[in-house]
Order: C-alpha cells, then sequence, then structure tokens
C-alpha cells in the first residue's frame, strides 16, 4: 500500500479506466495508448513519473505480440525503431530539466500536432526516401523520451500513406514498443524509474490487456476506410481534451 500513497481512489480508478479506454484505442487504432494515458496520470503524478509508467505499459503489451509485429511491419519501421533507441535519452533529460508546467502545455501540443498532421493530404503508398524516414525516427525517440509519446511523427508517416492498415498498424506497434524500451532504459541510466513505477504499471496491466483486447476484436470487423476516420477521430480527440486539460 505504500507503492499507493499520495493516490486517491478516485485518482487510480480514473487511471484504471484511462489504461482500458487507451488499451482499447491502442488495440484499433494501433496506437494512442500513451497519447491518452499520459495526459490523464499527469494531473496525479509528475510528467516523468506519468511517461514512464506508460512506457512500461507499452513494453509489457507490445512483448505480448512481439512475433507477430516483427513479421508484418515495414522495412521502414526498422530504421525508425533504430534511432527511436539513440534519441529517446536526449528527449528524457529535456523532460527531467523542463518545469512540470510547462511539460504538461508541451505534451498536449504534441497530441494537437499529432492531429494536424494527420490532416495533410493522403500521399502515395511507396516507402518515403531516407530523409523523411529518417526524421522521422529522430522525432519519435525524442518524443518518446519527452512525452511517452513517439506517435505524432510516426502515424502521419504510416496513416498518411495508401497503404493496408494490416501494414500501417503492426509497422506503428513495433516503433512503439522498441520506442518503450528506449525511454524505460534512459530512465533507468538517468534514475528516473523506481520500483513504485514499475508494481503501478503491472496495476493497470489487466485493464490494459482486457482493452487491447476488446480493441484488436474490432479492427479485425472494420474497413480500411472506417478505420483511417477512426484514427483521426482518436487524434483530434485526444488533442482536445488534453487542451482542455492544461487550460482549465
Amino acid at each position: 500500500m505504500e507503492l499507493l500513497a499520495g493516490l486517491t481512489t478516485l485518482q487510480i480508478g480514473i487511471a484504471l479506466a484511462a489504461a482500458f479506454t487507451a488499451a482499447f484505442l491502442r488495440g484499433l487504432a494501433g496506437f494512442g495508448l500513451a497519447l491518452l494515458l499520459v495526459p490523464v496520470l499527469a494531473l496525479a503524478l509528475t510528467p516523468v513519473e506519468a511517461v514512464m509508467i506508460a512506457n512500461f505499459s507499452m513494453l509489457f503489451i507490445g512483448l505480448m505480440e512481439l512475433r507477430s509485429l516483427m513479421r508484418d511491419a515495414e522495412r521502414s519501421a526498422w530504421v525508425i525503431c533504430a534511432l527511436v533507441l539513440v534519441t529517446a535519452a536526449p528527449g528524457l533529460f529535456l523532460l527531467t530539466i523542463t518545469p512540470p508546467d510547462v511539460a504538461r502545455l508541451l505534451i498536449a501540443l504534441v497530441a494537437l500536432a499529432a492531429f494536424v498532421l494527420f490532416l495533410l493530404p493522403e500521399r502515395p503508398a511507396d516507402q518515403p526516401g531516407a530523409l523523411q524516414t529518417g526524421l522521422t525516427g529522430v522525432a519519435a525517440g525524442i518524443l518518446t523520451g519527452f512525452a511517452g509519446m513517439p506517435g505524432p511523427p510516426v502515424v502521419p508517416y504510416y496513416v498518411g500513406r495508401a497503404i493496408s492498415r494490416n501494414i500501417a498498424k503492426p509497422s506503428m506497434l513495433l516503433i512503439f514498443t522498441v520506442a518503450s524500451l528506449a525511454a524505460i532504459l534512459s530512465g533507468l541510466v538517468m534514475g528516473q524509474v523506481d520500483m513504485r513505477l514499475f508494481v503501478l504499471s503491472l496495476g493497470l496491466f489487466p485493464a490494459i490487456i482486457l482493452g487491447n483486447w476488446i480493441g484488436g476484436l474490432a479492427f479485425g470487423k472494420v474497413s480500411d476506410a472506417a478505420w483511417r476516420i477512426f484514427v483521426g477521430t482518436v487524434l483530434s480527440a485526444a488533442a482536445l481534451m488534453a487542451m482542455v486539460r492544461v487550460f482549465s
């Protein structure tokens, strides 16, 4: 119980509900776990703690699906993964030296940016060049450390192209799994990870497993067009909620 010191019953209930909802979004959209979970957890915890718990959650669920993700992901995902491993630590360092209120605002702006990028015109299915892929990997790594959200550059990279959701989703999830590992390793090196965060993450995991499973069932029943509409809706809602929390 000492690990839960400072958290009210209401806060724990909200965290469990957020974990379930965020995992459902992940199972259906291929992203959204950190995008929704971090802003909610940051209301009761410090931004660093919220980011690390989200990364533990993403790693746990990603490892359960790792074999299928490696099989189905586009080759570009491996390049982005490598860059994320290199750039996550600088992002986390920036978070540790940023005042909490400023960090919360920047995290909200990250959520807003993801929606704006999604609105750009759809691109051809061809894999982007080395420059765009490299910039996506660097941005995803920095945002992994700073906000626990590699999604804003990664989601438009894949969903913004005319490729099947059966390629886009595993590509994104593979990157997010590697990103969560990179963030945790960086946190360990910088002394930002402790047993309390690990245990809190385990406490949220049953809700995450259930939400992800239900979302996965829904993923198999929607068309590519409906899936893209849902992705855009999730991004817009996450951006709106994040901005409301900051300015309320």
